[in-house]
């Protein structure tokens, strides 16, 4: 008899590359505490190896309570853009390795200008992102201008899937049956 019909074929919805990176930099950027923008970043070698991860939140030792989360106020120092740590600064910090030359930073929003300078310094020759929401800012016009220079590709990332839904449960689910006919 054949066993054809107990044959299991492997999944074809899995998660494929891209998609996991992005979604390893979006899960990241839950841990921002961040009232206004929560952004992650992932950093991957040629191998698909997660060599850094990095969200936005106040430097290491200063309390982001004691710290401002305001967008706006009278004063710049009453903000939070003297302060905060943006997520591509944290992933290249944060880097499990020697260095990340050659790697592919995945990252939720195009980054501004300081970003591209460190991500330029670190070595990283691609970036991929999902939203340019800032396109017009003088911030993200700097950063393009710099990564054309440096020979930086970057890309806007379409992921085949607008949500990814991580179900905690589902590993006590059973199963399916697998009767043979």
């Amino acid at each position: 008899s054949s066993h054809s019909e107990t044959t299991s074929k492997k999944r074809d919805d899995y998660l494929e590359w891209p998609e996991y990176f992005m979604a390893v930099a979006f899960l990241s950027a839950q841990r921002s505490k961040d009232p206004n923008s929560q952004v992650g970043a992932c950093i991957v070698n040629a191998e698909n190896k997660i060599v850094g991860i990095g969200y936005n939140g106040m430097p290491n030792g200063c309390s982001d309570d004691l710290l401002p989360w305001n967008r706006a106020a009278e004063s710049k120092l009453d903000t939070k853009y003297p302060y905060v740590c943006h997520a591509e600064l944290n992933a290249i910090m944060n880097k499990n390795s020697a260095d990340v030359k050659g790697c592919t930073m995945y990252v939720a929003l195009f980054p501004c200008n300081e970003c591209a300078k460190l991500i330029i310094q670190a070595g990283i020759k691609e970036v991929i992102f999902i939203s340019d929401k800032y396109h017009d800012s003088d911030e993200t016009t700097a950063a393009r201008v710099l990564f054309d220079l440096a020979g930086i590709k970057f890309r806007k990332f379409t992921p085949k899937y607008g949500k990814i839904v991580i179900d905690f449960d589902s590993i006590n689910s059973q199963p399916k049956s697998q009767k043979p006919q």
